[in-house]
């Protein structure tokens, strides 16, 4: 597992930060067709609306994750990513973890994604599955894919993860 993990608000603008978020597109850009990327750009993630946070180890940057507020009881995990060097090591999991506490602090109640259904995004289906989130309708400006899931979870209701 991880030790002397530090999860910060951090500016995506960060060059660290802003490379891995180029990787992190480049994925999903490579991986989807153009009409289903929904990762947010450098602009995206600097809404009032977002909070952007890094997980360090020892300073090293080894992931990303992102809470958009959608109303005062809804919010959306966005901008998840593990660098590769540091996948199957928690960070993913950690960060999970970490963007529901916030969630649970700022009073949402309920919590939703949107991931991709090619098998490379297998390992993101079942990370959000073991967190407890479950696949649901297309919610805000999301529509019926083949290539997208959307999951939810329910803050109020939760069931303990695995």
């Amino acid at each position: 597992m991880l030790d002397e993990v530090t999860i910060a608000l951090e500016d995506p603008r960060t060059s660290d930060v802003r490379a891995l978020l180029e990787r992190h597109l480049a994925f999903a850009n490579e991986h989807s067709p153009p009409e289903d990327v929904h990762a947010l750009d450098l602009d995206g993630l600097l809404q009032p609306d977002i909070s952007f946070f890094s997980l360090r180890v020892g300073g090293e940057l080894l992931g990303v994750g992102a809470l958009r507020m959608l109303d005062h009881e809804h919010a959306e995990l966005k901008s998840m990513h593990t660098a590769e060097e540091a996948r199957g090591r928690g960070v993913g999991r950690t960060m999970v973890d970490h963007l529901l506490a916030v969630a649970r602090a700022r009073g949402v109640r309920r919590v939703s994604l949107e991931t991709g259904t090619p098998a490379v995004f297998e390992p993101a289906r079942t990370l959000y599955a073991r967190a407890g989130f479950e696949e649901c309708e297309p919610f805000g400006s999301y529509g019926h894919s083949p290539f997208s899931v959307c999951m939810t979870l329910r803050l109020d209701a939760e069931h303990p993860p695995t």
